[in-house]
């Protein structure tokens, strides 16, 4: 099996996650020169806009090749974003909500390494059929768009080490170097964090999102929208009102309906607490300040050494 630190050019097998309107050019651009993927959220931006963002992200690092795309497979205009991507040097791609036979072949035969994002160990499988060079396997502890099965990251992981033979990146409620450590005891090479880097100066959240997350509290987020696309939030005023219809046994066409355009980007990047779609992990609550990506990075590595170095040994 290849190793992810064969696979991707990183000093640090962490993935900083590609979130809508939160992971843009400055923020993937930190994360490249702190060590790890940085890696700019397509699903929030036009083909133009990710240009702009992605020329940004290479003006403000001098590791280019540590700077990646997350591309929602749902869109209209995904292959303009792929090729967009491609044709400003991109060579890593995380794709997502969608069948990973759609682009996997196209985009390897391109000379660029994909990674897929899946929640069960069989889809894992068909990632690897589809020709994936790797897998992030996400628990449903994660903040955004969530898996059906509600499959935590702690069972997840270690059945779809056992169910693949490419390497498996494990995500969801990962915020801590504890969580880095058990996620590699569990079987993973590296590990994909998103909500730890919302809260970080770098990242295009809007201050009172930050301020939220720093504020939450164990039991501040809970997964919704079930009828629809499952989704992690944090509880405010636009959660209840989706609960309320829920509760009522309300359709999907009401839901959407209540849903409308624009919640999450009025939410997180415009910073309307109430109205807006807040999309956070589970493990919010344990972020208590703004920070540096470099300062989080630091961090976090110095944590997972401590964990390492005081494993119990049998």
């Amino acid at each position: 099996m290849k190793k992810i630190t064969d696979l991707l050019p990183l000093k640090y097998p962490i993935i900083q996650a590609g979130m809508v309107w939160v992971s843009g050019g400055k923020l993937a651009a930190a994360s490249a020169n702190a060590g790890i993927l940085g890696v700019i959220g397509a699903g929030s931006m036009k083909p133009e806009l990710l240009k702009e963002h992605i020329l940004k992200a290479k003006s403000l690092t001098n590791h280019p090749e540590r700077l990646a795309v997350n591309v929602p497979l749902l869109y209209e205009k995904t292959k303009e974003q792929l090729q967009v991507s491609l044709d400003l040097g991109i060579k890593i791609f995380i794709t997502s909500a969608g069948s990973p036979k759609t682009y996997t072949a196209w985009l390897k035969e391109q000379g660029a390494v994909v990674i897929h994002v899946t929640s069960t160990p069989e889809l894992a499988k068909k990632c690897e059929a589809a020709g994936c060079d790797a897998i992030i396997a996400e628990g449903f502890e994660a903040g955004g768009h969530n898996g059906r099965d509600e499959i935590t990251t702690m069972v997840l992981i270690p059945q779809v080490v056992e169910a693949v033979k490419i390497p498996v990146i494990a995500a969801g409620g990962i915020i801590d170097g504890r969580g880095i450590a058990a996620a590699m005891c569990l079987g993973a090479q590296g590990v994909q964090m998103g909500t730890r880097f919302v809260t970080s100066f770098e990242s295009s959240a809007h201050d009172h999102f930050k301020n939220a997350i720093i504020h939450s509290t164990p039991s501040s987020t809970m997964l919704t929208l079930k009828k629809n696309v499952p989704v992690r939030l944090l509880k405010n005023k636009f959660f209840e009102d989706i609960k309320k219809l829920e509760d009522q046994g309300a359709s999907e066409e009401e839901l959407v309906s209540l849903l409308g355009k624009g919640r999450a980007r009025l939410g997180m990047l415009e910073g309307n607490l109430e109205e807006g779609e807040l999309e956070i992990g589970q493990g919010c609550s344990m972020i208590k300040k703004t920070q540096t990506v470099q300062e989080i990075v630091t961090e976090i590595i110095s944590e997972y050494n401590e964990i390492k170095n005081n494993l119990i040994e049998f």
